[in-house]
């Protein structure tokens, strides 16, 4: 079997600012038991994604611990998925209703209209319920 380092593959990946996210699903499916891998104790490799410091035009690296692993056609095939996966869409955070957001058609203003318009009578409801409640008991103390 041919053996690969972690820091080889990530130079594969498609979208190299999703290269840590890359490394935690590799991890995770190490741990899971999809495939085998191992640390090499000793060495170390700086991911190639930049991080941005807060506040500050500054960026920075991070290393991670080498790991070496075995190029079988079932990783092939989980890395080619995985691949696809994070050069296609962020998983973190949604998009934030903006206007550009409404006017570029990434948010659908209808479906949010629609969720605001649940919530509100929810509220509402939970409200006047709470306030029924509220005056059914004062009305049995003051008798």
């Amino acid at each position: 079997m041919a053996y690969r380092k972690l820091s080889e593959q990530v130079q594969l990946l498609t979208n190299p600012q999703r290269s840590d996210t890359f490394v935690k699903d590799f991890k995770s499916a190490v741990r899971e038991g999809q495939f085998e891998a191992a640390y090499m104790n000793t060495e170390r490799f700086q991911l190639p994604k930049e991080f941005s410091r807060r506040n500050s035009d500054e960026t920075y690296s991070r290393s991670m611990r080498e790991m070496i692993f075995e190029a079988t056609p079932e990783f092939e095939e989980w890395f080619d998925r995985t691949n696809r996966e994070l050069a296609a869409t962020r998983r973190g955070g949604s998009i934030k209703p903006s206007i550009e957001a409404f006017e570029a058609g990434l948010v659908d203003f209808k479906s949010l209209a629609a969720e605001t318009r649940q919530k509100m009578q929810a509220s509402y409801d939970k409200g006047h319920s709470l306030g029924k409640s509220r005056a059914r008991g004062k009305r049995k103390t003051t008798k």
